[in-house]
């Protein structure tokens, strides 16, 4: 286990630093915010449709080959993008890359499935969270360096990010060992890498049923604030890089807090199913807060009573994988990251959308919050198919399948 917290906390870095700067990267070639914000739109759409196809590809080829080199993989192409974007001259440019870099990164399915390969179904749930709370470590220390770096040159932190990505194709070819037995590999089949495919796959796994949407759902919202929140703090607070880099390390402070140490007591307390409840209701609160905040204090605020809203969605994602068997585990988190993936093609038309639409009102209006209401919206949508759910399907009939 301590391999791949490793190996994903240096990922998460990498990734982090880029996340104050990129937006104002694509700012630099556009005249005003509206042109901004759709600029910001083409190249979060691109990441996302490349990443939608190449999630079950890349899943898939895990369960056949193992994880430890399709991680590789995904470190090389991070690392290629990453510099790529730092020497960009154009628009067009950056858009391209983040196409390429959404098709070949997948380590975050691989690194759950990899998680799986190594822990009973009982123990997942903790385990998740570990991974979780070493996401959460990345985006504590990934943002708040690249927005210091990018206040003195915003291309500064595509090169640092950069070479962390080659330093982590080192430690995975050099340190970390193969989480998947010969055994428990199987054959790869273009057809149920199918994205489509794989998400009606998810959908049959018992126990789980219309939890997909409930993935979806709370994935929009989620994945909207994170399109949003960077050009959404710029336009409406004046936030440099600096400000976006310590609003993300709340965030990132908050998931290691809860996910690493909170998680586990919080199970036992609520148990999953009432804390995903509990925790989407949390999220619906948290996203109405933010879309009426008048003051920048305020969106930071409320990210540390967002306890519970932190711990749902590796509860859900525990369920999830405890609905699979050992042989399938990196098609199942594959199928659940390109459910991800398709709601990261839709996150940018909805919440960059909105934006676009409210781009030119006064920074005091109400209405420039319609991200944030929209997604508050969609965690309520994620409320009810949960709530429907837990009271159709027993708690012993959602019991971990056997491997």
């Amino acid at each position: 286990m301590s391999f791949i917290l490793i190996a994903v906390l240096i990922d998460m870095v990498s990734i982090g630093l880029i996340i104050p700067v990129l937006p104002m990267l694509v700012g630099t070639f556009t005249e005003s915010e509206r042109q901004h914000t759709l600029a910001q739109l083409a190249v979060a759409f691109a990441f996302g449709l490349a990443n939608f196809f190449g999630s079950p590809i890349l899943g898939g080829l895990s369960d056949r080959f193992g994880r430890r080199k399709v991680m590789l993989v995904g470190f090389s192409g991070l690392a290629l993008s990453f510099f790529v974007t730092a020497m960009a001259q154009a628009l067009w440019m950056l858009v391209v890359v983040r196409l390429f870099s959404g098709a070949m990164q997948a380590n975050a399915a691989v690194a759950n499935a990899y998680v799986a390969d190594i822990t009973p179904p009982a123990d997942r749930a903790k385990r998740f969270g570990m991974l979780g709370a070493a996401f959460g470590m990345g985006f504590i220390l990934g943002p708040v360096a690249g927005g210091l770096l990018g206040s003195i040159d915003l291309h500064l932190p595509f090169f640092v990010a950069g070479t962390l990505a080659l330093l982590n194709w080192c430690y995975g070819f050099f340190v970390l060992p193969e989480s998947l037995p010969p055994e428990h590999r199987r054959p790869f089949n273009w057809r149920q890498a199918n994205p489509l495919a794989s998400l009606s796959r998810v959908r049959d796994l018992r126990g789980v049923g219309p939890l997909i949407y409930v993935i979806a759902c709370s994935g929009l919202a989620q994945l909207i604030i994170q399109t949003c929140w960077v050009l959404y703090n710029q336009h409406k607070f004046g936030w440099g890089p600096r400000e976006n880099g310590l609003s993300l390390f709340a965030v990132g402070l908050m998931a290691v807090i809860v996910q690493g140490g909170l998680l586990q007591p919080l199970i036992r307390w609520l148990g999953t199913r009432r804390l995903v409840l509990i925790g989407l209701s949390s999220a619906i609160v948290t996203n109405l807060v933010w879309g009426m905040a008048q003051e920048g204090w305020m969106m930071v605020g409320i990210i540390f009573f967002n306890i519970a809203g932190f711990a749902a969605p590796t509860a859900l994602q525990s369920l999830v994988s405890n609905a699979a068997d050992a042989r399938n585990q990196g098609e199942t988190m594959g199928a659940v990251a390109a459910i991800n993936s398709l709601m990261a093609v839709l996150s940018p038309i909805c919440g960059l959308g909105l934006m676009a639409l409210v781009a030119e009102l006064p920074k005091t209006d109400w209405r420039l919050g319609a991200p944030f209401y929209f997604c508050a919206a969609l965690q309520l949508l994620s409320l009810y198919f949960s709530w429907r759910h837990f009271h159709e399907v027993p708690v012993e009939a959602a019991a971990p399948a056997k491997a």
